[in-house]
């Protein structure tokens, strides 16, 4: 009985691993203008890694990949064509608001 309470619970804990990571999908910004060099600007909670003109984010918290977390990185990067998960990018409206917070 008890090897089988092992196996269920280690099924349980397996799907949950599989959950948490699916659901931490990169948060990906392209730039309107490429960086010049490498760049690791903090958006939201998460560390984005910047090279030319995309930034990504691999870990996003629940902040990186909203509108906060889109203001943030345009403070640091500039303007952005897009931003999001793929699953859930920023609309045409959202990303007019983030790029109102774009650095000069």
């Amino acid at each position: 009985m008890k090897s089988i309470f092992f196996l269920s619970l280690t099924s349980i804990l397996a799907a949950g691993a599989l959950a948490t990571t699916a659901a931490a999908e990169p948060v990906v910004a392209k730039l309107r203008a490429p960086l010049s060099g490498a760049e690791k600007p903090v958006a939201g909670g998460a560390v984005f890694e910047c090279l030319g003109d995309v930034c990504a984010a691999r870990a996003p918290t629940s902040e990186s990949g909203g509108l906060r977390g889109c203001k943030d990185l345009v403070r640091q990067v500039g303007a952005v064509n897009s931003f999001g998960a793929s699953a859930k990018a920023l609309g045409s409206d959202e990303l007019a608001t983030c790029n109102e917070s774009a650095r000069k």
